[in-house]
């Protein structure tokens, strides 16, 4: 082959408690990329879509080709490669944006190049792209992007990854309010030392949340959403997330929380039913507040990126 396209989906990362070390994948939202051989050596981007005209092109600040660069040196390829990003995440967003773009581009390279590594042996590349998209070499966007489902990162050094249990039913309501929070400004308002006590509540929220994904107890889910430590930082910085939160109570879902560093809210529920009467809730508090937003409604990705045949236009 000399061209492939991959799909990368949306993700949530932190998942209230889980700050940096878990995240899931969302249905449809996502990048796409296509990469080819090319026979100017190095790894080029050669254009972008969706993004206003805002993202690099040099290779050196493109999440895509950062991450394309290290995965060649690793395995010794020296041919030139060309990307295209068609990006479909609003940028700054707290959707994975970055992540989606870097991760699509190394699931497209890896097929053009016979599948040399398998896909968790791709993540430290994505991880290296966070770094230069945020400051920060994170898995919690990356990991359910390329994996799916929910994704826990035990440990950083050495890396190790696992997938989570994702109980039948399990929906998620994305509220994006239409304006940018950057990731690098939401990192700097958090607290850099936390109290006994605010460990040891999010510890247990985190294992929790990990036993109720697993036993499927939405009762457990719900309580377990509390996050002590980043949120009552972050959550001055986004319009509509204390409103959101009580409003949601009286319609069945579990709980909300701030999707990666914001300004996105999330919402799980235990049906679409309730995801989309949760949606519609917070249509009308940002109605109130006057204040555009987007809203979508999706079951838990558990399939994470994958391959698109563009010429039939079908799902690999």
């Amino acid at each position: 082959m000399k061209k492939v396209t991959a799909f990368a989906p949306a993700t949530v990362a932190n998942v209230s408690c889980g700050f940096d070390i878990l995240g899931f994948a969302v249905e449809e939202l996502g990048d796409k990329v296509t990469v080819s051989l090319s026979e100017q050596p190095g790894v080029r981007v050669v254009s972008i879509e969706g993004d206003g005209g805002r993202l690099p092109y040099e290779s050196e600040k493109n999440t895509c080709s950062v991450a394309i660069q290290a995965f060649v040196d690793q395995v010794g390829f020296e041919r030139g490669i060309e990307i295209s990003l068609s990006k479909g995440l609003p940028l700054g967003s707290g959707m994975g944006s970055s992540a989606a773009s870097s991760v699509a581009a190394l699931v497209a390279a890896n097929s053009l190049l016979g599948e040399p590594l398998g896909r968790k042996e791709l993540l430290p590349f994505a991880m290296k792209a966070e770094g230069v998209a945020c400051g920060a070499e994170h898995a919690d966007n990356v990991a359910p992007s390329l994996l799916g489902g929910f994704v826990l990162i035990r440990s950083y050094k050495p890396l190790d990854v696992t997938r989570l249990h994702v109980p039948e039913g399990l929906y998620c309501t994305l509220v994006h309010p239409h304006f940018e929070l950057n990731t690098a400004d939401s990192r700097s308002v958090l607290r850099q030392q936390v109290s006994l006590k605010d460990a040891i509540i999010q510890s247990g929220n985190i294992a929790g949340l990990v036993a109720g994904l697993f036993q499927e107890d939405m009762g457990l889910i719900s309580r377990s959403l509390q996050d002590v430590i980043a949120e009552p930082s972050r959550s001055v910085l986004i319009p509509g997330f204390d409103e959101i939160k009580e409003a949601i109570k009286d319609a069945g879902a579990l709980g909300s929380g701030i999707s990666g560093s914001g300004p996105t809210t999330f919402i799980l529920s235990p049906s679409r039913e309730i995801a989309q009467k949760a949606s519609e809730i917070c249509q009308e508090v940002f109605n109130k507040i006057g204040l555009e937003v987007d809203l979508y409604v999706s079951a838990v990705n558990v399939r994470g990126a994958y391959l698109i045949n563009e010429s039939k236009n079908e799902v690999l």
